[in-house]
Protein backbone atom coordinates (compact mmCIF):
# COMPACT_ATOMS: atom_id res chain seq x y z
CA UNK A 1 0.00 0.00 0.00
CA UNK A 2 1.70 3.86 -0.88
CA UNK A 3 0.69 6.35 1.18
CA UNK A 4 1.77 10.06 0.93
CA UNK A 5 1.19 12.12 3.75
CA UNK A 6 1.78 15.99 3.29
CA UNK A 7 0.57 17.62 6.23
CA UNK A 8 3.49 18.70 8.81
CA UNK A 9 2.15 18.41 11.61
CA UNK A 10 2.45 14.63 11.62
CA UNK A 11 6.21 14.75 10.71
CA UNK A 12 7.36 14.58 14.77
CA UNK A 13 5.05 11.67 14.93
CA UNK A 14 6.40 10.16 11.57
CA UNK A 15 8.28 7.09 13.45
CA UNK A 16 5.54 6.34 15.46
CA UNK A 17 2.70 6.29 12.61
CA UNK A 18 5.09 4.20 9.98
CA UNK A 19 5.31 1.39 12.99
CA UNK A 20 1.24 1.22 13.37
CA UNK A 21 1.11 0.60 9.73
CA UNK A 22 -0.01 -2.51 7.43
CA UNK A 23 3.14 -4.69 6.80
CA UNK A 24 4.18 -3.78 3.25
CA UNK A 25 3.19 0.00 3.65
CA UNK A 26 5.39 2.71 1.22
CA UNK A 27 5.16 5.70 2.70
CA UNK A 28 6.52 9.08 1.03
CA UNK A 29 6.53 12.70 3.36
CA UNK A 30 6.21 15.99 2.33
CA UNK A 31 7.63 18.87 4.74
CA UNK A 32 4.47 21.46 3.74
CA UNK A 33 1.32 21.06 1.42
CA UNK A 34 2.46 22.16 -2.19
CA UNK A 35 -0.14 20.94 -5.11
CA UNK A 36 2.82 20.67 -7.44
CA UNK A 37 5.17 18.67 -5.76
CA UNK A 38 2.47 16.28 -4.21
CA UNK A 39 0.77 15.93 -7.55
CA UNK A 40 4.05 14.14 -9.00
CA UNK A 41 3.57 11.78 -6.47
CA UNK A 42 0.15 10.29 -6.25
CA UNK A 43 0.70 8.18 -9.42
CA UNK A 44 -0.58 4.65 -7.90
CA UNK A 45 -1.04 5.78 -4.63
CA UNK A 46 -3.48 4.28 -2.42
CA UNK A 47 -3.74 6.15 0.21
CA UNK A 48 -3.20 10.59 0.58
CA UNK A 49 -3.17 12.17 4.11
CA UNK A 50 -3.04 15.94 3.93
CA UNK A 51 -5.39 19.30 4.14
CA UNK A 52 -6.30 19.95 0.82
CA UNK A 53 -7.44 17.36 -2.23
CA UNK A 54 -8.00 19.17 -5.02
CA UNK A 55 -9.47 18.43 -8.97
CA UNK A 56 -5.93 18.55 -10.28
CA UNK A 57 -5.09 16.26 -7.50
CA UNK A 58 -8.44 14.20 -8.55
CA UNK A 59 -7.28 13.43 -11.75
CA UNK A 60 -3.81 12.70 -11.27
CA UNK A 61 -4.68 9.80 -8.27
CA UNK A 62 -6.93 7.62 -9.94
CA UNK A 63 -6.28 4.55 -7.54
CA UNK A 64 -6.41 6.56 -4.44
CA UNK A 65 -9.26 4.63 -2.29
CA UNK A 66 -8.87 7.40 0.93
CA UNK A 67 -8.12 11.04 1.60
CA UNK A 68 -7.63 11.29 5.23
CA UNK A 69 -7.55 14.84 7.22
CA UNK A 70 -5.33 15.04 10.64
CA UNK A 71 -7.79 17.17 11.82
CA UNK A 72 -11.65 17.80 12.36
CA UNK A 73 -12.07 20.20 9.31
CA UNK A 74 -12.01 18.97 5.89
CA UNK A 75 -13.58 22.16 4.31
CA UNK A 76 -10.24 21.83 2.12
CA UNK A 77 -11.59 18.72 0.34
CA UNK A 78 -13.19 18.97 -3.15
CA UNK A 79 -15.92 16.16 -2.80
CA UNK A 80 -15.96 16.57 -6.23
CA UNK A 81 -12.68 15.75 -6.60
CA UNK A 82 -12.49 11.88 -4.97
CA UNK A 83 -12.16 9.29 -7.82
CA UNK A 84 -14.90 7.12 -7.73
CA UNK A 85 -15.07 4.79 -4.91
CA UNK A 86 -12.49 6.55 -2.61
CA UNK A 87 -13.51 8.05 0.50
CA UNK A 88 -12.29 11.08 3.30
CA UNK A 89 -12.18 10.57 6.45
CA UNK A 90 -11.10 12.87 9.60
CA UNK A 91 -9.82 12.95 13.29
CA UNK A 92 -10.19 14.75 16.38
CA UNK A 93 -8.37 14.01 19.29
CA UNK A 94 -7.85 18.00 19.87
CA UNK A 95 -10.84 18.02 22.37
CA UNK A 96 -8.40 17.64 25.63
CA UNK A 97 -5.50 20.31 24.53
CA UNK A 98 -8.29 22.54 23.70
CA UNK A 99 -10.57 22.50 26.99
CA UNK A 100 -6.33 22.94 28.71
CA UNK A 101 -6.46 26.21 26.24
CA UNK A 102 -10.45 27.36 27.12
CA UNK A 103 -9.19 27.06 31.39
CA UNK A 104 -5.91 28.65 30.92
CA UNK A 105 -7.04 31.49 29.06
CA UNK A 106 -10.32 32.23 31.35
CA UNK A 107 -8.32 32.13 34.35
CA UNK A 108 -5.78 34.63 32.63
CA UNK A 109 -8.44 37.16 31.66
CA UNK A 110 -10.49 36.14 34.94
CA UNK A 111 -7.70 37.38 37.05
CA UNK A 112 -5.98 40.25 34.68
CA UNK A 113 -2.94 37.81 34.35
CA UNK A 114 -1.30 40.21 31.61
CA UNK A 115 -2.71 43.41 32.31
CA UNK A 116 -0.77 42.56 35.79
CA UNK A 117 2.33 41.32 33.92
CA UNK A 118 2.62 44.42 31.65
CA UNK A 119 2.31 47.03 34.80
CA UNK A 120 5.19 45.37 36.93
CA UNK A 121 7.41 45.11 34.14
CA UNK A 122 7.25 49.30 34.51
CA UNK A 123 7.11 49.06 38.36
CA UNK A 124 3.43 49.67 39.07
CA UNK A 125 2.02 47.22 41.05
CA UNK A 126 -1.40 46.63 39.87
CA UNK A 127 -3.67 44.98 42.62
CA UNK A 128 -5.93 46.38 45.09
CA UNK A 129 -3.74 45.80 48.04
CA UNK A 130 -1.76 49.02 46.32
CA UNK A 131 -5.08 50.72 44.07
CA UNK A 132 -8.20 50.81 45.91
CA UNK A 133 -9.80 51.81 42.48
CA UNK A 134 -8.77 48.36 41.41
CA UNK A 135 -11.63 45.74 42.18
CA UNK A 136 -10.70 42.25 43.51
CA UNK A 137 -10.95 39.92 40.84
CA UNK A 138 -13.19 37.24 40.66
CA UNK A 139 -12.19 33.28 40.49
CA UNK A 140 -14.59 30.63 38.27
CA UNK A 141 -16.00 29.02 41.42
CA UNK A 142 -19.33 30.04 40.63
CA UNK A 143 -19.12 31.26 37.28
CA UNK A 144 -21.97 30.84 34.75
CA UNK A 145 -20.53 30.06 31.23
CA UNK A 146 -22.14 29.42 28.09
CA UNK A 147 -21.03 26.98 25.85
CA UNK A 148 -22.55 27.94 22.21
CA UNK A 149 -21.49 24.39 20.74
CA UNK A 150 -21.59 21.25 23.05
CA UNK A 151 -19.55 18.89 21.17
CA UNK A 152 -16.37 16.91 21.33
CA UNK A 153 -14.63 20.39 22.31
CA UNK A 154 -17.80 22.05 24.67
CA UNK A 155 -17.77 18.87 26.52
CA UNK A 156 -14.24 18.64 27.31
CA UNK A 157 -14.28 22.02 28.12
CA UNK A 158 -16.87 21.69 30.96
CA UNK A 159 -15.71 18.39 32.54
CA UNK A 160 -12.81 20.77 33.38
CA UNK A 161 -14.12 23.74 34.52
CA UNK A 162 -16.45 22.22 36.73
CA UNK A 163 -13.15 21.07 38.53
CA UNK A 164 -13.15 25.13 38.93
CA UNK A 165 -16.36 25.46 40.87
CA UNK A 166 -18.05 27.02 37.52
CA UNK A 167 -21.39 26.53 36.36
CA UNK A 168 -23.07 25.71 32.62
CA UNK A 169 -25.81 26.26 29.97
CA UNK A 170 -25.75 25.04 27.05
CA UNK A 171 -26.86 26.04 23.29
CA UNK A 172 -26.95 24.03 20.39
CA UNK A 173 -28.37 24.11 16.85
CA UNK A 174 -30.77 21.18 17.71
CA UNK A 175 -31.02 22.09 21.47
CA UNK A 176 -31.19 17.96 22.38
CA UNK A 177 -28.38 18.43 25.21
CA UNK A 178 -29.24 16.41 28.49
CA UNK A 179 -28.99 19.27 30.78
CA UNK A 180 -29.00 16.59 33.73
CA UNK A 181 -27.11 14.09 32.56
CA UNK A 182 -24.13 16.45 31.71
CA UNK A 183 -24.95 18.66 35.41
CA UNK A 184 -26.34 21.86 33.40
CA UNK A 185 -28.10 24.73 34.63
CA UNK A 186 -30.09 24.50 31.53
CA UNK A 187 -29.82 23.64 27.97
CA UNK A 188 -31.57 24.68 24.62
CA UNK A 189 -31.08 25.86 20.81
CA UNK A 190 -29.54 28.46 19.40
CA UNK A 191 -32.86 30.82 19.04
CA UNK A 192 -32.11 30.65 23.51
CA UNK A 193 -28.84 32.09 23.04
CA UNK A 194 -29.86 35.48 24.19
CA UNK A 195 -31.35 34.38 27.52
CA UNK A 196 -28.74 32.29 28.09
CA UNK A 197 -25.89 34.80 28.12
CA UNK A 198 -28.44 37.37 30.05
CA UNK A 199 -27.78 35.17 32.92
CA UNK A 200 -23.90 34.41 32.23
CA UNK A 201 -20.12 35.69 32.93
CA UNK A 202 -18.85 34.01 30.38
CA UNK A 203 -19.13 32.81 26.40
CA UNK A 204 -17.31 29.72 25.20
CA UNK A 205 -18.10 29.38 20.84
CA UNK A 206 -17.31 25.92 19.82
CA UNK A 207 -20.17 25.39 17.09
CA UNK A 208 -19.29 24.84 13.62
CA UNK A 209 -19.29 27.43 10.73
CA UNK A 210 -22.58 27.23 8.84
CA UNK A 211 -24.60 29.76 7.30
CA UNK A 212 -26.91 29.45 9.86
CA UNK A 213 -23.84 30.32 12.79
CA UNK A 214 -22.37 32.94 10.67
CA UNK A 215 -22.67 35.93 12.75
CA UNK A 216 -24.59 34.10 15.07
CA UNK A 217 -22.63 36.16 17.67
CA UNK A 218 -23.14 39.54 17.01
CA UNK A 219 -23.79 43.44 18.92
CA UNK A 220 -27.47 42.37 20.83
CA UNK A 221 -25.67 39.09 22.36
CA UNK A 222 -22.55 40.59 23.30
CA UNK A 223 -24.77 43.66 24.82
CA UNK A 224 -26.50 40.49 26.90
CA UNK A 225 -22.70 39.19 28.23
CA UNK A 226 -22.56 42.56 29.51
CA UNK A 227 -19.45 44.85 30.87
CA UNK A 228 -17.56 42.21 33.06
CA UNK A 229 -18.59 39.37 30.05
CA UNK A 230 -15.93 37.37 28.69
CA UNK A 231 -15.70 35.28 25.43
CA UNK A 232 -13.30 32.36 23.99
CA UNK A 233 -13.83 31.78 20.33
CA UNK A 234 -12.50 28.08 19.61
CA UNK A 235 -14.64 27.25 16.48
CA UNK A 236 -14.21 29.64 13.36
CA UNK A 237 -13.72 33.10 13.59
CA UNK A 238 -17.04 34.61 11.52
CA UNK A 239 -19.25 32.89 14.27
CA UNK A 240 -18.66 36.16 15.86
CA UNK A 241 -19.40 38.98 13.73
CA UNK A 242 -15.90 40.77 13.27
CA UNK A 243 -16.84 43.97 13.94
CA UNK A 244 -19.60 43.63 16.53
CA UNK A 245 -16.75 42.17 18.44
CA UNK A 246 -13.86 44.67 17.88
CA UNK A 247 -16.48 47.33 18.51
CA UNK A 248 -17.88 45.79 21.96
CA UNK A 249 -14.12 44.94 23.27
CA UNK A 250 -12.71 48.74 22.22
CA UNK A 251 -15.99 49.92 23.83
CA UNK A 252 -15.45 47.98 27.09
CA UNK A 253 -18.93 46.61 26.54
CA UNK A 254 -17.61 43.29 26.95
CA UNK A 255 -14.58 43.18 29.51
CA UNK A 256 -12.42 41.04 27.46
CA UNK A 257 -12.16 37.96 24.70
CA UNK A 258 -9.83 35.24 24.16
CA UNK A 259 -9.47 34.55 19.92
CA UNK A 260 -8.19 31.75 18.19
CA UNK A 261 -9.74 31.54 14.80
CA UNK A 262 -9.99 34.32 12.91
CA UNK A 263 -11.61 36.03 9.76
CA UNK A 264 -8.09 36.68 7.48
CA UNK A 265 -4.82 33.82 7.56
CA UNK A 266 -1.72 33.77 6.24
CA UNK A 267 -0.51 32.38 3.34
CA UNK A 268 2.62 29.50 3.55
CA UNK A 269 4.78 32.19 4.99
CA UNK A 270 2.99 32.53 8.48
CA UNK A 271 2.94 36.08 8.18
CA UNK A 272 -0.28 38.36 7.80
CA UNK A 273 -2.87 40.15 10.00
CA UNK A 274 -5.86 38.16 11.61
CA UNK A 275 -8.55 40.44 10.71
CA UNK A 276 -9.31 43.89 8.84
CA UNK A 277 -9.52 45.64 12.23
CA UNK A 278 -6.39 46.45 14.57
CA UNK A 279 -7.67 43.63 17.28
CA UNK A 280 -3.39 43.71 18.21
CA UNK A 281 -4.17 47.15 19.45
CA UNK A 282 -6.69 46.15 22.47
CA UNK A 283 -5.25 45.04 26.07
CA UNK A 284 -8.50 43.07 26.41
CA UNK A 285 -8.38 40.28 24.49
CA UNK A 286 -5.67 37.62 24.05
CA UNK A 287 -4.71 36.44 20.44
CA UNK A 288 -3.51 33.14 19.10
CA UNK A 289 -2.73 31.79 15.97
CA UNK A 290 -5.16 29.11 15.96
CA UNK A 291 -3.28 27.07 18.17
CA UNK A 292 -5.33 26.01 21.34
CA UNK A 293 -5.37 22.22 19.19
CA UNK A 294 -1.85 22.05 18.01
CA UNK A 295 -0.23 19.97 20.81
CA UNK A 296 2.05 16.86 20.70
CA UNK A 297 -1.19 14.84 22.73
CA UNK A 298 -3.22 15.76 19.46
CA UNK A 299 -1.23 14.60 16.51
CA UNK A 300 0.09 11.83 18.61
CA UNK A 301 -3.71 10.90 18.84
CA UNK A 302 -4.24 11.48 15.03
CA UNK A 303 -1.49 9.87 13.75
CA UNK A 304 -2.44 6.91 15.83
CA UNK A 305 -6.47 7.07 14.28
CA UNK A 306 -4.90 7.60 10.83
CA UNK A 307 -2.71 4.53 10.78
CA UNK A 308 -5.50 2.39 12.04
CA UNK A 309 -7.81 3.54 9.66
CA UNK A 310 -4.87 3.08 6.70
CA UNK A 311 -4.72 -0.97 8.51
CA UNK A 312 -8.71 -1.18 7.92
CA UNK A 313 -8.51 0.11 4.52
CA UNK A 314 -5.94 -2.67 3.56
CA UNK A 315 -7.82 -5.33 5.66
CA UNK A 316 -11.23 -4.22 4.17
CA UNK A 317 -13.02 -3.25 7.35
CA UNK A 318 -15.56 -0.48 7.67
CA UNK A 319 -13.45 2.85 8.37
CA UNK A 320 -13.79 5.51 10.89
CA UNK A 321 -15.02 9.09 10.97
CA UNK A 322 -16.02 8.49 7.25
CA UNK A 323 -17.43 12.06 6.23
CA UNK A 324 -17.39 12.11 2.04
CA UNK A 325 -18.06 9.19 0.18
CA UNK A 326 -17.80 8.56 -3.59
Amino acid sequence: MRIIIADPNLMPHRAAFEAALPPGSATSWHDSWNEHAVLTDLKDADVYVGPKFTEAMGNEARNLRLVHVAGAGYDGIDAAALPAGAVCANTFHHESSIAEHIAAVLVALRRNLFGQDAALRTGRWASSVYSPDIRQPETLRGAVITFLGFGHIGGAAWKLLQAFGAEGISITRRGSVDAKENSLRWSGTTAQLAEALSESDILVISIPLTEETTGLVGAAELDELGPDGLLVNVARGPVADETALYEALKDRRIGGAAVDVWYQYPGQDGRGEPAALPFGRLDNVIMTPHSSGVTAETFRGRAQEIAENITRLSANQPLKNVVISK
